[in-house]
């Protein structure tokens, strides 16, 4: 089947992609900790969840918003609380209003598709060494600091084969050779090594994180396994964040991207992924699919890695199907058309 004769299609389940590029939901929805529903104990808690709420968005908690800080009921849509332990006030930010004060201020925007990651955690404590695995209660801490974070966390199954992968000296290894074996049947597009230990009542951790040809690594500690989770999936956002986020007006020109070996599912994958940078369809020539895009060439191929792309220099570019070009389909009515890149815009070349 042609790409000229199927993209017309508005929409297409993604339930048989891989698990790649993860779409994060709730992001806008934030739970903090209360002492009670007290005003100044629910003002604080809504103080603490603006600032989860902007380092999620912008990997930076520190980011300048002075009158969203002052007046957070300006992006509120709506609050309640969650029993406990502990009780939890649920704040609601409204998307478009938290989106336009950032944008407004000049930061970056991590949009909700993000890399999936796999978190390989050891855990040495007085009762012994344990390799926390999906179905495990001590999931369940890391899903909940993860979620906080907003950082898509998915786990091994930590069966004896993994038992003996997920040591202490294969976490350690800076090249992660056993782990990122081991990680080949998941097929997340982030692997987490993270070793944990109880020391003098205070929670130790150590750990590496491979994405793609980068490594990061680090240290954090907490008051408990929950508190050393969120520790280390807040600094595992800060260092992804940079990557991925896009700053208003940081991009003076346009990009066009070319993509070769499109098909149907590809197509779709492809929109998902171009969207934090406006991406749009602008020629579609037999199997190739060139889009619009507003980003650095580093912002966009980083974000492809997501989906295994390859980059191929542009003297590699298949030539033009004898079919030769098809346009994009027409923009739907009452919707403003993006602006198409110039003819001279840089170009990028990928391949599946």
């Amino acid at each position: 089947m042609r790409l000229s004769s199927y993209l017309l299609l508005g929409c297409l389940s993604l339930a048989s992609l891989p698990t790649l590029a993860q779409t994060v939901n709730n992001l806008y929805q934030v739970r903090e900790p209360v002492a009670s529903q007290a005003p100044d104990e629910r003002d604080r808690a809504t103080q603490a969840a603006v600032q989860t709420l902007v380092q999620r968005l912008t990997g930076n908690a520190k980011a300048p918003l002075a009158e969203v800080r002052k007046n957070p009921q300006q992006i509120i849509s709506q609050y309640g609380y969650e029993a406990g332990p502990p009780e939890k006030l649920l704040v609601d930010f409204d998307p478009a209003s938290t989106d336009r004060a950032l944008r407004q201020a000049g930061l970056p925007i991590w949009g909700s598709n993000r890399p999936s990651i796999l978190g390989w955690w050891l855990i040495d404590s007085v009762e012994g060494s344990n390799l926390v695995g999906d179905g495990q209660g001590a999931a369940e801490p890391l899903r909940r600091a993860a979620e906080h974070r907003g950082l898509p966390l998915h786990l091994p199954l930590a069966d004896l084969g993994e038992q003996g992968v997920g040591t202490a000296e294969h976490l350690a290894d800076k090249d992660g050779v056993d782990i990122k074996q081991a990680s080949e049947r998941y097929g997340t597009d982030a692997i987490l090594a993270v070793h944990a230990r109880e020391e003098s009542g205070q929670w130790q951790g150590t750990w590496r994180l491979w994405l793609g040809d980068t490594r990061e690594q680090g240290k954090a500690s907490g008051a408990s396994v929950e508190a050393l989770a969120d520790a280390v999936m807040l600094a595992v956002s800060e260092r992804l964040a940079p990557r991925f986020a896009v700053k208003p007006g940081a991009v003076a020109s346009a990009l066009q991207v070319q993509f070769q070996g499109s098909t149907l599912e590809r197509y779709a994958e492809l929109q998902r992924l171009l969207d934090p940078f406006g991406g749009r369809l602008a020629l579609v020539e037999g199997d190739r699919l060139t889009f619009d895009v507003s980003a650095s060439a580093e912002q966009v191929r980083s974000q492809l890695a997501l989906a295994r792309l390859q980059e191929v220099p542009a003297s590699e570019a298949l030539p033009v199907q004898a079919s030769g070009p098809v346009t994009a389909p027409a923009t739907p009515p009452g919707t403003a058309a993006p602006a198409p890149a110039p003819a001279n815009a840089p170009q990028l070349y990928f391949r599946w």
